[in-house]
């Protein structure tokens, strides 16, 4: 057995780097690396699974450079909202948030609620509601606002089209993650993002959905997925991979590579994953351009931004 464990991913699709932009590549290869070893030390001192891919998943929505909490995109209404959900693989207790405004760390909100709820989701305004109620950290439009995500909404404001924030030419980010396994053999995922670039109507995708975008179970492994939401939610991505492992008996690599490189992709979708198993082993398929990735155990680590 390889644990603990940890992967986390930035998003599905990639800046073409060149030498005009080598900072901002060392910026995302910085970024990465931090979560990454700031996730491993939790688990070497003992932490759960679940507390690890939510304080790790907090570090990436404390960076600007990814799509969730501080670096969310614009809504068609120049808003930013934003989801995200946690789920521990030993008791499949999971939270999950929706719509979210103002909120410093969306991933916080999920785990209050998988603690302390007897739901799965809340959303929209009484989500909003029930973290000032416990005090949640709020922040201002201004600490939310850069220019590259304006300008990115600015191109298409008005036009009845929504936005993956990393397709197109240029600049391209996404959604963000953690899996892990901590040193009793416990797998927990968890997720958070700011969703698509002028998404309307309150359009929520796959990265709050339990089964979809995050899933976790001790019998079989734990996901967070990044990508066209829409495909995924339409695949159940997350729990397919589980349920081919459980009941296909497959391997972790078998069944990933398979839900990305051929479901996913027979239907258009596209996209990929991390995840972990029980005993260490990773799996991070994609079948975009790139995938901000990176891994960490007690044998090997590594992070890739191409």
């Amino acid at each position: 057995m390889n644990i603990p464990a940890i992967a986390i991913h930035g998003g599905s699709g990639t800046i073409v780097f060149d030498a005009k932009n080598s900072e901002l590549k060392n910026e995302y290869l910085k970024a990465l690396n931090h979560a990454l070893d700031e996730g491993f030390e939790m688990l070497k001192e003992g932490l759960s699974a679940t507390d690890c891919v939510c304080k790790t998943v907090m570090i990436l929505e404390d960076c600007n450079l990814f799509n969730a909490g501080k670096g969310s995109v614009f809504t068609a209404k120049g808003l930013h909202e934003m989801d995200a959900a946690i789920m521990d693989g030993k008791t499949l207790n999971a939270g999950a948030v929706a719509g979210l405004r103002g909120v410093k760390n969306p991933v916080l909100v999920a785990w209050d609620v998988l603690q302390n709820t007897p739901f799965v989701m809340i959303a929209g305004e009484e989500a909003i509601e029930y973290a000032r109620h416990k005090n949640f950290k709020f922040e201002s439009d201004s600490y939310f606002f850069s220019q590259l995500r304006y300008n990115q909404w600015h191109e298409i404001r008005g036009d009845d089209i929504m936005k993956l924030d990393h397709s197109g030419e240029g600049a391209k980010f996404g959604t963000v993650g953690a899996v892990a396994v901590d040193a009793e053999g416990n797998v927990s995922a968890a997720t958070s993002t700011g969703g698509m670039t002028n998404k309307a109507w309150g359009r929520v995708g796959d990265s709050p959905l339990i089964g979809s975008g995050t899933y976790a179970n001790n019998k079989t492994c734990a996901i967070s997925c990044t990508g066209h939401g829409e495909y995924f939610i339409r695949g159940v991505v997350a729990y397919d991979v589980s349920c081919r492992m459980e009941y296909g008996g497959m391997k972790l690599e078998q069944a990933a590579n398979h839900v990305i490189h051929k479901k996913l992709k027979r239907v258009g979708g596209e996209g990929g994953l991390i995840a972990v198993d029980s005993s260490g082993n990773i799996c991070m398929p994609f079948n975009t351009g790139g995938m901000y990735r990176g891994m960490k155990n007690k044998m090997d680590s590594f992070t890739r931004i191409l």
